[in-house]
């Protein structure tokens, strides 16, 4: 085979791999857009079944949710232009895709560089996929919980205290929501990327911890960049938990590497 049919044959492989990535995730947004969340009592337990209901659908249902619990005090969430909401709902209903589709897009991305990789590399590839989906909704969670309701807070005391009465685009509102809960998903796979990249042999343990200076560095700048103000407040509430996750993953590493030098 030559070298031009390798390249095209790794190029259709690809494809193939991203169109089933992009069929899942469209599948799944589609549903969030198409269907409603009934809810059902069993016993002391409420569950809920999905009913056809394009308008009332889900991503209008946890739109709603977002405003009652992410919207500061006296804060108007409006639509300022038709459509709006929307392409809220639809942004809202991808990323609910993105998260409910990641084990086959953490698959087929593990496919697709598999047999470019060594043996221990693969190994450990196959281990990290089910901990970077739960590592990625545990930051989309802390996000929503802990840190977008106080940025909001802290942003809208200014007018407030200005006098001001406050009115929040909804486009404005779930892009940043969205901004925040995807930059939080992404970072807390840092401990994750930390471990692969020493157990399969490219770098040595001890790397993380001599670099660590230049680490905090890069992670306050990018704290500072995602940030949507410049008061340097904020960007600690990106900045802290991601100095804490390298750390973590740095203390992890070394005493894997310990135990294995111990065997």
């Amino acid at each position: 085979m030559s070298e031009l049919e390798g390249i095209s044959k790794h190029f259709e492989e690809l494809r193939k791999r991203l169109l089933r990535i992009v069929l899942v995730i469209g599948i799944i947004t589609t549903f969030i857009l198409m269907f409603h969340a009934e809810p059902i009592q069993v016993g002391e337990f409420t569950l809920y079944y999905p009913t056809p209901e394009p308008i009332n659908n889900m991503a209008a249902q946890i739109t709603n949710h977002m405003k009652n619990n992410l919207v500061p005090e006296n804060v108007q969430l409006i639509q300022t232009a038709p459509g709006q909401a929307f392409f809220a709902q639809v942004y809202i209903a991808a990323l609910v895709g993105i998260v409910l589709g990641m084990p086959v897009v953490i698959k087929e991305l593990v496919g697709f560089i598999k047999p470019a990789l060594k043996e221990n590399e693969v190994h450990v590839s196959r281990s990290i996929s089910i901990p970077a989906l739960g590592l990625f909704i545990s930051g989309c969670i802390f996000s929503y919980y802990w840190v977008v309701p106080y940025i909001l807070e802290f942003l809208y005391r200014y007018g407030e205290s200005a006098g001001l009465v406050t009115f929040l685009n909804i486009m404005d509102f779930v892009t940043f929501v969205l901004q925040f809960l995807l930059a939080f998903g992404i970072s807390f796979q840092l401990p994750l990327v930390m471990y692969a990249v020493s157990m399969s042999g490219m770098i040595e343990s001890s790397f993380w911890r001599k670099n660590i200076r230049y680490a905090i560095v890069a992670i306050v700048i990018f704290g500072a960049v995602i940030t949507p103000d410049g008061s340097g407040v904020t960007m600690w509430f990106i900045a802290g938990p991601m100095i804490a996750l390298y750390t973590a993953g740095m203390i992890v590493i070394e005493r894997k590497e310990r135990k294995k030098s111990n065997i």
